[in-house]
């Protein structure tokens, strides 16, 4: 299986893609992990995941200044392949985000990425959160229960989706979205690199996952 782990200058390549190897090894599966800009080798990939930190449209112009790499990854999802997004790799997704500008994304699942509403709270969001789900509603959350904490850190979050594309749900000032899935394609609002055990059985998952 050949993994991998898009570059485009965002995200914590090293501890995702160190994540990913624990994932298979724990599963006994022989996985290529790679970290790569090359869009020929995404193309052909079994896995795909996008991680990525910061802002939003910073994110979208970095991928699109790797040649290729927007369009390899979108031909690869056509065609099947399971995508991941991690943070703003997941923000990815929507619509378009409204971080400093107002940036196109993926349009593969409904919504924006908004300012995360919260009032008396700190923004950033940053630190341990529960997360909510219904057992078994999804392959990505197998060997998961609800009140399974992961590790959130953002300003921003997704506003106006489709209530059939969450999987998963956290609190903090409200409802915020912290899983999506629609077809072949899934993210994570929270970092699984950095979300230690439940982390790394959402990686194993996404590795086993057969849309």
């Amino acid at each position: 299986m050949k993994v991998a782990v898009v570059d485009y200058g965002s995200g914590n390549l090293a501890s995702a893609s160190r994540g990913i190897e624990v994932a298979a090894e724990r599963a006994w599966l022989r996985a290529e992990v790679r970290v790569t800009a090359d869009a020929d080798y995404v193309a052909r990939a079994d896995r795909v995941v996008l991680p990525g930190q910061g802002a939003f449209a910073d994110c979208a112009r970095g991928l699109a200044g790797v040649d290729g790499m927007r369009d390899a990854i979108e031909a690869s999802v056509r065609r099947g392949t399971p995508f991941l997004g991690i943070c703003v790799g997941m923000q990815l997704m929507a619509e378009r985000g409204l971080e400093h500008d107002i940036t196109p994304g993926f349009s593969w699942i409904r919504g924006e990425i908004a300012e995360l509403p919260a009032p008396g709270l700190r923004l950033p969001h940053m630190g341990w959160n529960a997360l909510d789900f219904s057992p078994d509603s999804h392959q990505l959350l197998a060997g998961l229960l609800p009140g399974d904490h992961a590790y959130f850190v953002h300003s921003y979050a997704l506003a106006g989706g489709d209530p059939a594309e969450a999987i998963a749900w956290t609190e903090y000032g409200g409802p915020v979205v912290a899983m999506v899935a629609s077809g072949n394609r899934a993210g994570t609002q929270f970092h699984v690199e950095k979300s230690q055990e439940v982390g790394i059985r959402i990686l194993t998952n996404f590795l086993r996952w057969i849309p």
